[in-house]
């Protein structure tokens, strides 16, 4: 219940990703005489797969037409270039082109570019002596052009949202880690620890927005709510290019992924800095927030070895997953991954790179959720999945939710 003294907001956006502050900016544009706080318990905003990923403004070929996913990637791409273009954020359409090393591949290519129609995509097929002539070091039977796809630093694109969402009269606290909720008649308790001090603080509101990406299913336990899924870290494990090979590529260089696994397999990416990354790979985590070099979490660890769901994904896709693991662990396996559009490059091109954690949300009987998946009680909403490209849809997303949000709110009268 509310403390002495305690102010009260309308709203409580746990989360600093680029979701959670997409969501915050347009609500507080909605609302602008509400009262609406953004919780974030990194010392910075965007700090997890917002600031984890190879940044790519993805266009949405692989997205089953009609999903939401596939709405809110094309929707986003738009949407992203505009605030770029607005806030004079670095962006680049370099373009994407989707390689086929094999028979089977081609055919692959060929269903792709049917779905690029279906979503109404534009994609260009090249042939083998086109794809060299547009990249010299890619070798491969044909590829699939994807013009608008393009690249972007989604940290400095989220920080611009925060300052935009602050100057809308909106409230941003670093620092302050959710530690326990309880729902009450009138809203939502929410109790936090403030790293630097080790203090405790209380906060009130109507109504919260959890978009907490690796922590969501947490966050639902808190309240209370009951859910059949658990979110299972994936790593996706990066490695950069020396910079005399800046120059390697012009384009993204992706493989035809297998429709078969959720993953897009390991790709040349040039990054808006100029660099250019390789990967990732997608080894199971064992840690949620594992970025180093030793990655594990008793505590993550014991969640995931009591959910049935955990030991089912495993069994689906053990042959994938050992493959994974070995590449891994051995640098020579993950580089012939690479070495099949891009045969040039060596062991010793692989330097070090930050890696990535993936929230992947699981149900029970090992199902993988692929598109977006929410929960809620009668004053919050949990927004559960946000699967790859999130940062890419991210403007939609939070556009998405508010709408959410504005027809639970009706329901329950809430008044200024």
């Amino acid at each position: 219940m509310q403390q002495d003294n305690q102010p009260v907001y309308d709203f409580i956006i746990i989360g600093g990703g680029i979701v959670g502050v997409s969501t915050a900016w347009q609500l507080q544009q909605a609302n602008p005489h509400k009262r609406i706080l953004l919780i974030e318990k990194e010392a910075a905003l965007a700090q997890h797969q917002t600031g984890h990923n190879s940044g790519v403004i993805h266009a949405g070929v692989y997205y089953q037409p009609g999903s939401l996913k596939a709405q809110f990637c094309k929707e986003g791409l738009q949407a992203t270039v505009a605030f770029c273009q607005q806030h004079d954020i670095n962006y680049e359409q370099c373009g994407k082109l989707l390689v086929a090393t094999n028979e089977l591949e081609l055919a692959r290519m060929a269903q792709l570019r049917v779905r690029c129609e279906q979503n109404q995509i534009q994609a260009q097929q090249l042939s083998q002596q086109q794809l060299r002539e547009r990249e010299p070091n890619i070798q491969g039977l044909g590829a699939l052009f994807i013009e608008e796809t393009g690249i972007v630093d989604y940290p400095a694109l989220t920080k611009k949202m925060a300052q935009l969402f602050v100057e809308c009269g909106g409230e941003v606290l670093l620092q302050h880690e959710v530690t326990a909720m309880q729902e009450h008649a009138n809203g939502i308790t929410v109790h936090t620890l403030t790293s630097q001090a080790n203090n405790k603080k209380i906060f009130e509101c109507k109504f919260l927005i959890s978009c907490s990406g690796l922590m969501a299913d947490r966050c639902t336990r808190m309240l209370g709510i009951k859910t059949d899924f658990q979110i299972i870290p994936f790593r996706g494990e990066y490695y950069l290019l020396p910079p005399n090979h800046n120059q390697i590529v012009q384009h993204l260089i992706y493989p035809i992924p297998d429709p078969e696994l959720p993953f897009l397999g390991v790709h040349l990416t040039r990054m808006i800095d100029g660099t250019v990354t390789v990967g990732p790979n997608a080894v199971q985590g064992w840690k949620r927030e594992g970025y180093g070099k030793i990655n594990l979490s008793a505590r993550d660890m014991f969640d995931m070895l009591l959910f049935a769901g955990f030991w089912k994904v495993l069994f689906k896709h053990f042959k994938s997953g050992l493959k994974e693991t070995f590449d891994s662990w051995f640098k020579a396996g993950y580089l012939k991954r690479v070495q099949k559009y891009c045969p040039s490059l060596t062991v010793q091109d692989l330097t070090p790179y930050p890696a990535g954690v993936r929230a992947q949300a699981v149900m029970k009987n090992g199902d993988l959720v692929h598109d977006f998946l929410f929960a809620s009680s009668a004053r919050s909403l949990h927004v559960c999945n946000a699967p790859s490209p999130a940062a890419t849809s991210a403007m939609p997303i939070g556009a998405y939710i508010c709408d959410k949000v504005a027809a639970q709110t009706q329901l329950l009268n809430l008044k200024d």
